[in-house]
């Protein structure tokens, strides 16, 4: 398995908990937390393989993207189900923290992916569209997650969310001028974490006209 590989997997299982968990949260049932968590993992990258004209998308096309998302939320489910009789005695917010590390998770590896995709696509000399393709395939799948469980989409409202993957797709585009690619990816996804969680932890928020 090569490093591109690995980080999509990684970033797949990242974000299939933080579509089952949201939907866990908002009492869908069992169908609602598989159909959210696969549409939480694989929606970024099906945006970003439609603007590169990649069709069929190539979460139609490989064998592992599907069943990884649907075992992950299938297990997400089974562990709050068996569990929850312990759920009221956990700490105050975990269950949010727990959701927003593996968004923040996901996030950062879809973000470099992203970028990675545009270059490998022959355009790396576009550094805008790079980095913007970065940030369509880091936010794609939060978006289509939160407008399905009726939320306003985090990118619109959540603390530095968008603005968090702008800053990890340019820090990886960038950083390939002066370092190993695997490094520089590691860069830009660790990027993108510290800043979705430092944001969560510090309430940190873009101005608002009222």
């Amino acid at each position: 398995m090569n490093i591109q590989l690995i980080i999509e997997v990684l970033g797949t299982i990242a974000f299939a908990v933080s579509g089952a968990m949201l939907a866990i949260e908002r009492k869908m049932d069992a169908f609602g937390v598989l159909f959210l968590g696969l549409v939480t993992a694989l929606g970024g990258g099906f945006m970003r393989d439609l603007t590169l004209g990649i069709v069929p998308p190539s979460m139609f096309t490989s064998p592992i993207f599907i069943p990884v998302s649907l075992i992950t939320s299938f297990y997400t489910f089974l562990a709050v189900h068996w569990n929850q009789h312990i759920i009221p005695y956990l700490p105050d917010g975990l269950f949010q923290w727990i959701l927003n590390f593996t968004d923040a998770v996901g996030l950062g590896l879809f973000t470099v992916l992203g970028v990675n995709a545009a270059i490998c696509a022959g355009y790396g000399e576009y550094h805008m569209f790079s980095v913007f393709l970065g940030m369509l395939t880091g936010v794609g799948g939060g978006m289509l997650r939160d407008l399905l469980a009726g939320l306003t989409p985090a990118i619109l409202r959540k603390h530095i969310y968008a603005c968090a993957s702008l800053l990890g797709a340019a820090c990886y585009a960038y950083l390939l001028l002066c370092m190993e690619k695997e490094y520089a990816m590691f860069a830009g996804a660790s990027a993108v974490i510290a800043v979705r969680m430092l944001a969560y932890h510090y309430k940190w928020d873009l101005p608002r006209a009222v």
